[in-house]
């Protein structure tokens, strides 16, 4: 079995002009994030590794995650190629996970984010919201073979 689970980086602040690649988190990104990381403890699979986007508003959400759940912040893997709102591309990085590895939590971008769900989820998401979890589970051992995954959770951010 391989489990990824995809989540979305927190709502991100638009107040400076800055480069999309630096844009930081606003405080509900912050708080929606923290929330979402304690609400998904008991959905977390016993061992995983987390890899995120370099981009400043997914890094802070991945280490927002990994404060909650205790992860180590240091075994966190920044990958530039997750900077990307492509679903391919991010089919590609996944694909090439090593096999040894059964769990992946993931912190990334949309469009790519939701469009994966949906090509690979057994149910449709309209948008994956910010600080959006969605845990799918594939039957196979190989990540190059992962098709026909199953939702297995999804927790959202209430909207208020």
């Amino acid at each position: 079995m391989k489990n990824i689970i995809l989540i979305r980086h927190g709502k991100s602040n638009w107040e400076t002009p800055l480069k999309d690649i630096d844009r930081s988190l606003d405080r509900k990104g912050i708080s929606d994030a923290h929330k979402v990381a304690l609400d998904c403890i008991p959905f977390l699979p016993s061992t995983f590794i987390i890899w995120s986007s370099i981009a400043k508003r997914a890094s802070e959400t991945a280490l927002i995650f990994a404060q909650n759940i205790s992860y180590p912040i240091d075994s966190i893997v920044f990958k530039e190629k997750l900077y990307t709102f492509d679903v391919s591309q991010l089919e590609k990085v996944i694909k090439l996970c090593n096999n040894d590895y059964e769990s992946v939590i993931l912190f990334g971008h949309n469009s790519a984010i939701t469009n994966f769900v949906n090509k690979f989820g057994d149910i449709f998401i309209d948008n994956v919201p910010t600080s959006g979890f969605i845990s799918l589970e594939f039957d196979t051992d190989s990540w190059e073979k992962i098709s026909d995954g199953k939702i297995k959770k999804i927790i959202f951010p209430k909207k208020k």
